[in-house]
């Protein structure tokens, strides 16, 4: 199993997409690479921590490759909108690929590359090595599992009509 770390506005809808899709085993919703140990929701969104909300995806690479993963993940973002996506806004929100093997930073660049072709303006997309990661308070794991209906910015369809293609 491979696991990625995945930033794109609130982290329920992206836990939510990727749950859909095969090849996902695990999903964990969490804030990383800011520098409060161990913080809550709460000062996650004022800002002060330099926490992302993020969310960690576990892989199996026989069954989906990790320029497969990024490539759904640019299906659910606007990576060229700064600490922004649908009504989220502020720092904790921003968009980034985070990883621990370096080896992975090519294909990550290469699959960055691909994307750019398809926007006019620049990507604002973080590529780093994963500094932190603290698990989300309880009530955010499998948000959207747990409240059907909640916010969510993200086409949840859009993990239905990849699976049927």
């Amino acid at each position: 199993m491979k696991k990625i770390w995945l930033a794109g506005g609130c982290f329920w809808g992206v836990e939510g997409y990727f749950q859909q899709l095969r090849g996902i085993i695990d999903t964990t919703v969490g804030y990383g690479q800011g520098k409060t140990e161990n913080p809550t929701y709460h000062q996650v969104c004022s800002g002060q921590t330099g926490h992302a909300e993020i969310c960690e995806v576990t892989y199996d690479e026989a069954q989906i490759v990790l320029p497969k993963v990024l490539e759904q993940f640019f299906r659910i973002i606007d990576p060229t909108s700064l600490n922004r996506q649908g009504a989220d806004q502020g720092t904790q929100y921003r968009s980034g690929i985070y990883y621990r093997d370096a080896n992975e930073v090519p294909v990550i660049n290469a699959v960055l590359q691909q994307i750019q072709k398809r926007y006019s303006n620049s990507l604002v997309v973080e590529v780093e090595p994963l500094k932190s990661f603290y698990p989300a308070e309880e009530y955010h794991q499998d948000y959207l599992k747990k409240n059907p209906h909640g916010y969510c910015h993200i086409d949840m369809s859009l993990a239905a009509m990849n699976e049927r293609n």
